[in-house]
């Protein structure tokens, strides 16, 4: 499963894992968001409503990767790594972005279009 991102006119593209909570998060697609930084390592928006949580959880995380944490009902993709491990419950790791991540090494809010993207 492939979605597209548009980063304030950059299109990048990310491979989900077939997963419940990937499954949930293609359904509520299209969205267009203002994400927020976090950390210096994160764009991260609260959604809609809460995903399943049928995903496998992880306490670390790669550059690049699109995850949900339930917690907040928030997605958030990693454009930086500053080593600290994410608190529990952890993260639900969804995808990955394939190319274009430093695209969202901004300072402050940008705004994000994700559908789904023909495979």
């Amino acid at each position: 499963m492939k979605i597209r991102l548009n980063v304030e006119g950059k299109d990048l593209t990310a491979t989900l894992i077939d997963s419940q909570t990937s499954r949930d998060f293609l359904a509520l697609l299209p969205l267009t968001l203002t994400m927020n930084d976090l950390f210096g390592r994160e764009k991260f928006v609260h959604l809609p409503r809460a995903l399943s949580e049928g995903g496998r959880r992880t306490r670390t995380y790669e550059v690049g990767e699109v995850a949900y944490w339930s917690p907040n009902r928030d997605v958030a993709i990693f454009y930086r790594q500053d080593g600290p491990e994410i608190p529990e419950p952890g993260l639900i790791v969804m995808g990955k972005i394939e190319a274009g991540v430093e695209g969202l090494n901004v300072p402050g809010s940008v705004k994000v279009t994700i559908q789904p993207a023909s495979e």
